[in-house]
């Protein structure tokens, strides 16, 4: 008798012929280019990773899930599925239709049979999915500034998975490890979480944790999207691989899973059991803020430390599979061993490493204890990570129309090639506007595009280790938080509001653009008829207002200095 992590999950993939023939078809159908997030989703849609979801959700069963985690027919499904297009796109669908789903390079993954079209309540999905509506956590962010206004439902035909170059011995589909747990006759499989790389405290909780379940081992790192920040996924596999042969190989194995978390604690700690049970795992490791995404815009934890535990207890059954609940493990010197934290001997001295303390250390070129890490991990983590004044990155002004950024850029600009030691470049406002954005307008569409344009370009140049300057106005809080994110994958960023008042900006004037503005002869003028959302998390504020250059580009310097960026 087949055991149920033994038995297929059902694929939503039609067969090779029938792929062949809608391939041809849909060339006569409208195509929506998928987003990053939207191939993830879409990838386990159809290798059975999202069972029992046929497709992306309609209106009824989004509604369901997002105020009771549960599908339109009642069954548990914790997190909104949804294929979120832009208003434009939505236009030319009805209900009925079917839309060809592709992925960056055009190549046709899916049909979408749209039984559903709806414009959703944004502000109630953070609410309920997410527990606030707060810009903090990069789920909401995403959900107000990147996705489209407006979601698409109805059931998937798989025609052919996304194409990985990466890893591919270790990629594998829900079915292919259930196989192989029937191969080798694993009948109880406990499933690591993770989307850092492994540590020894990981390695003392993973052993802890098989033998606690008396199961076999899977460790299944995330590597499709996690939180903005994180170290990439190429990095975190180099690494996970430099410290698999610490474990038996007859008992453990590990596969990558293609993932787009949402960082939604609880609920997302549900979502990962189900989609663990589907891959043929018994038993999954639910640690500390499992998913969580740091602190809200009050400073607190989104999450409880131990909500996501409480929240997994209370569905077990119905996930049909089993918790191992670990507390934070911590290393205990006098017995040079690592103890959960809640059965730390009396009086030991306890040293514990925090994620925040160890990427100072990396960046600052300090030691890493041997009782934290393995050296092979240490090491491939400095390969990607090197210390601060070895990185490339990004100083972005921004500020009002005649603040002053583009004369402190230049001013900057000179005095980090007159130290030498990196490449440097000025990514100008009205100069980006010349060669990269001609084509583009004033709105505020517009004026975004060209923002996340210097945003790309800047990112490029950090990830080479060069240093990028760009002093554009950037209005909008979104925008260069957008950009933030894409140039903090790669080195830092620092923002730097240069803070001249309104009346002065308007005294200087040189291109008699505020004239213009005051009189109505140019439209969403910045200050004018339309907002600057001031900074509330630059790293340096400067005011040109009887202030020398000279002396604003200083400060800057000195920033950089004690940043670490540049040497004193």
């Amino acid at each position: 008798m087949s055991l149920p992590n033994h038995a297929p999950v059902p694929e939503l993939y039609v067969s090779y012929d029938s792929a062949q023939k809608l391939k041809a078809d849909a060339g006569n159908l409208p195509s929506w280019d998928l987003t990053q997030r939207q191939v993830c989703d879409l990838e386990l849609l159809m290798n059975g990773g999202f069972h029992p979801l046929k497709g992306f959700l309609t209106e009824a069963d989004y509604d369901g899930v997002v105020e009771n985690m549960r599908l339109a027919d009642g069954r548990l499904w914790p997190m909104p599925i949804t294929l979120d297009v832009s208003e434009k796109f939505a236009e030319g669908v009805e209900p009925g239709q079917d839309i060809a789903l592709r992925d960056a390079e055009g190549v046709i993954l899916a049909i979408l049979s749209v039984t559903d079209k709806w414009v959703p309540n944004k502000d109630r999905e953070a609410e309920k999915v997410f527990g606030a509506n707060d810009l903090a956590h990069p789920a909401v962010n995403y959900l107000h500034n990147t996705a489209g206004k407006v979601y698409l439902g109805g059931p998937i035909t798989g025609i052919q998975q996304p194409v990985h170059y990466d890893f591919k011995m270790r990629r594998d589909t829900p079915n292919e490890l259930r196989a192989f747990f029937r191969k080798v006759g694993w009948t109880r499989v406990v499933a690591f979480q993770t989307r850092n790389p492994l540590h020894r405290a990981h390695q003392e909780l993973t052993f802890r944790a098989a033998r606690e379940a008396q199961a076999n081992l899977l460790i299944h790192p995330v590597v499709g999207m996690t939180k903005p920040g994180d170290i990439d996924h190429f990095t975190r596999v180099r690494c996970y691989e430099a410290v698999l042969h610490q474990y038996p190989a007859s008992t453990t194995t590990m596969s990558l899973l293609n993932l787009a978390m949402r960082m939604a604690g609880p609920r997302e700690a549900v979502w990962h059991g189900i989609i663990r049970k589907n891959h043929g795992c018994t038993h999954m490791i639910v640690g500390r803020d499992h998913a969580g995404p740091g602190k809200n815009s009050q400073g607190k934890d989104f999450y409880g430390p131990y909500d996501a535990q409480e929240l997994f207890k209370q569905y077990a059954d119905e996930i049909g599979i089993e918790m191992v609940d670990f507390k934070q493990m911590v290393y205990v010197q006098e017995k040079a061993q690592y103890f959960p934290v809640d059965e730390v001997p009396e009086g030991a001295t306890v040293l514990d490493i925090s994620g925040t303390e160890l990427r100072r250390r990396l960046r600052e070129g300090i030691e890493i204890p041997d009782w934290f890490s393995f050296p092979d991990v240490v090491q491939e983590l400095r390969r990607t990570s090197p210390a601060r004044a070895k990185q490339g990155f990004t100083v972005f002004f921004t500020g009002l129309s005649g603040s002053g950024k583009s004369t402190i850029a230049n001013a900057l600009m000179v005095k980090l090639m007159e130290m030498g030691g990196r490449p440097v470049t000025l990514l100008d406002g009205d100069v980006v506007r010349k060669h990269l954005s001609s084509e583009l307008g004033f709105s505020k569409e517009h004026r975004d595009i060209n923002i996340k344009r210097i945003g790309y370009v800047a990112s490029e140049i950090s990830k080479n280790g060069g240093i990028a300057i760009c002093a554009p106005i950037a209005p909008y809080t979104a925008t260069r938080r957008a950009v933030r994110e894409m140039i903090e994958a790669f080195g830092a960023f620092i923002e730097v509001h240069v803070a001249t008042p309104l009346e002065e900006c308007e005294k200087r004037d040189r291109k008699g653009l505020y004239k213009l503005a005051r009189e109505g002869k140019i439209k969403e003028f910045t200050g004018i008829s339309d907002p600057y959302e001031t900074p509330t998390n630059a790293e340096l504020v400067v005011d040109t207002t009887n202030v020398d250059v000279d002396h604003c580009a200083h400060q800057v310097i000195l920033k950089l200095e004690q940043m670490g960026l540049i040497r004193a």
